[in-house]
Parts: C-alpha cells; structure tokens; sequence
C-alpha cells in the first residue's frame, strides 16, 4: 500500500473543526501530515507557493468547507480548477452546508465527495475514516 505522504490541506476557519479532525486522525493512529489553511486565500498560497510560503509536497487530497471568510469554497475550487498546476488535485468538500445548490455547485468543479460535516465527534470520526480509507486505496493503485 503506497502511503499518502503528501498528507492533506485542510481548509476550514473553523478552529473546532480543525481540532475535530485532527482529534479523528490521532484517535485512528493517522499519522498522514495534515496542513492547515483558515481561509482560501491562504489555501492557494501555500499551494502555488506565493509569499515564500509552500507545502512541503503537493497534497494528496485536500479536505475543503465551504463557508470560508473573503474566497467562499466554491469560488476556491472555480481557482483551483482554472490553474493548470493544480486542477488536478483531489477535492473532498467537507462542510455544514447541506443546500442542494451547494452541492451542485461543488460537483461541477468535480470534486471526489460531499460530505456533511457530523453533529456527533463519532460520526465525524467515521467519517474521516472513510476518507483516509479511500486515500489510501487510490494511492495505492
């Protein structure tokens, strides 16, 4: 099995968020690296390596909420799939949003899933499980 040593970019602003995930990942002994971006802007920064600032390897996947301050989520991945260097980067939105809108719109910049974000720490657990499982099972192919 390959491992995903690129790790994740988490882009959520919401520090309890960010501590849930990172919680879920200790909790399961995930020891994949996970960067952390509190808005869009910054995301792509670190991603395109402005402001002498860039991730140690390009990511894996990128864990994405939508409600973020100044760049919405949507309007980030409308960026992302418009860089040649980065459109191909996988994408799993990672939000409250529960809007149909918003989940179309996410889709037409064709990111892997949609996952509303648990009300429970164990659903929410589960559910970054799912997504490493599946990281790990892509990457090893």
């Amino acid at each position: 099995m390959s491992d995903p040593s690129g790790g994740i970019l988490l882009v959520e602003d919401d520090r309890v968020d960010v501590m849930t995930v990172q919680r879920a990942l200790k909790r399961r002994a995930i020891s994949i690296p996970l960067h952390v971006a509190r808005t869009a802007t910054e995301a792509l920064a670190l991603l395109r390596g402005e402001d002498q600032v860039r991730l140690p390897s390009r990511p894996e996947l990128i864990l994405l909420d939508l409600n973020l301050p100044r760049m919405s989520g949507i309007e980030f991945l409308k960026a992302l799939r418009a860089d040649p260097a980065l459109r191909d980067l996988r994408v799993i939105v990672l939000t409250s949003s529960n809007e149909p809108n918003d989940r179309a719109a996410a889709f037409r910049y064709e990111v892997e899933d949609y996952i509303v974000k648990p009300h429970s720490f164990e659903q929410f657990t589960t559910a970054i499980q799912t997504v490493i499982d599946d990281l790990f099972s892509l990457t090893a192919e």
